[in-house]
C-alpha cells in the first residue's frame, strides 16, 4: 500500500471543493492509500480546520470538517520524527512535512505548495513532491 504525506493545503482544498484534493482524501479514507501523520502535522490540521474565515464558501461545515479529520486520522499511520533536517525549506513552517516524509520513508508528499518544496536544500532522490492532480494522473496511468 502506498504511503503518502498529505500537506494541510490539500486537506483544506478537499473541505472547500470537490476536485483532485477530495479524490486523494477519498482514496485515503477507503484504504487505497495510507496517509502518514505525525504530531506537528496533526496539530496543524486541527488548527486549520477550525479557521472559519478559510471556509466561508466551503462545502463542509465545521462539524463535518471535524468528522473528516477524525476519519482521516483513523486511517493514518502515526510516525514519530526523531531527526530534524533544519534549515531546509525556504518556509520554516513547512519543514515538519518534509521531515515526516523522510522519517516515514514515504516516497510522496502531496501538496499544492510546490515552490517551497522544490527549493529545498537537501535532496532525497526517492522523495517526490507532487500536486493532487499529478498524483492522480500518475496513479491512473
Amino acid at each position: 500500500m502506498m504511503r503518502i504525506v498529505v500537506d494541510t493545503n490539500v486537506l483544506v482544498s478537499a473541505c472547500i471543493g470537490n476536485g483532485p484534493a477530495s479524490r486523494v482524501i477519498e482514496l485515503c479514507l477507503t484504504g487505497e492509500l495510507t496517509p502518514v501523520i505525525g504530531a506537528a502535522l496533526f496539530l496543524e490540521y486541527l488548527d486549520v480546520i477550525e479557521r472559519e474565515p478559510l471556509f466561508r464558501a466551503a462545502r463542509l461545515s465545521l462539524e463535518e470538517r471535524r468528522l473528516l479529520l477524525r476519519a482521516f486520522a483513523s486511517r493514518s499511520q502515526w510516525q514519530e520524527v526523531f531527526y530534524l533536517w533544519r534549515p531546509n525549506l525556504p518556509d520554516e513552517a513547512e519543514n515538519h512535512v518534509f521531515e515526516l516524509a523522510v522519517a516515514a520513508n514515504s516516497a510522496t508528499i502531496v501538496t499544492y505548495n510546490q515552490r517551497d518544496f522544490r527549493q529545498r536544500e537537501l535532496r532525497f532522490p526517492d522523495l517526490r513532491v507532487v500536486t493532487p492532480d499529478v498524483f492522480l494522473e500518475e496513479r491512473n496511468s
